[in-house]
């Protein structure tokens, strides 16, 4: 079984390492020009739920790159097509996620919170969604999911998406207070994917 594993293990390598390398660079770059608020300074509820379901997925995601085997007893039996095919997604969404972190810049925060002189960026992907970076990274470990295979990846990703929605309603009540302009855009924009349509 390890054997036939390999090439999957070796593409959801690339396409995390890709992603979280993305990620490392856009955040250390927007805490050396523009400072950093610590995760601390947020509310408890916040930080608990952070410990409490983005530790799990993120250690069953390294588990699986360091030994496929130690998360075996979790697999499900998937055609390896629809495995490529999650693979070929996933390296799609790199490129996706570097025009995310770009867009974002020296506005990147590792919190809800604001930062004295923070910018409200409403170009690139944020001139139709809100909140791209959270899209971006739940369908990235949701495809990672498929790739592994794995029933445990795919129900910390929903666990993760449903935090998320809560994180990014409070955010943005946060976006309101700071931007006067933050109302009027989010009636023109979705939370997590386009709307392509206005409300009647």
């Amino acid at each position: 079984m390890i054997d036939s594993e390999q090439p999957f293990r070796a593409a959801f390598i690339v396409i995390f390492a890709a992603t979280f390398a993305i990620s490392a660079f856009y955040r250390r770059s927007a805490r050396r020009s523009a400072g950093a608020i610590p995760r601390r300074a947020e509310r408890r509820a916040l930080i608990l739920g952070r410990v409490l379901i983005g530790l799990p997925l993120f250690a069953s995601l390294v588990v699986y790159m360091l030994n496929p085997a130690w998360l075996a007893w979790s697999q499900v039996t998937l055609p390896h097509e629809a495995r490529w095919v999650a693979a070929i997604l996933g390296f799609a969404t790199i490129p996706v996620t570097h025009w995310v972190f770009r867009s974002l810049g020296r506005n990147v925060s590792e919190t809800i919170l604001t930062r004295e002189g923070q910018l409200l960026v409403t170009s690139g992907p944020y001139r139709r969604v809100r909140h791209p970076l959270y899209s971006t990274a739940l369908v990235t470990f949701g495809l990672l999911g498929v790739v592994a295979a794995s029933w445990l990846l795919a129900l910390l990703v929903g666990l993760a998406a449903l935090g998320i929605r809560a994180v990014a309603v409070e955010e943005e009540d946060q976006l309101r207070e700071r931007f006067a302009e933050y109302a009027e855009y989010m009636t023109r924009t979705g939370r997590f994917f386009p709307r392509w349509k206005r409300d009647a």
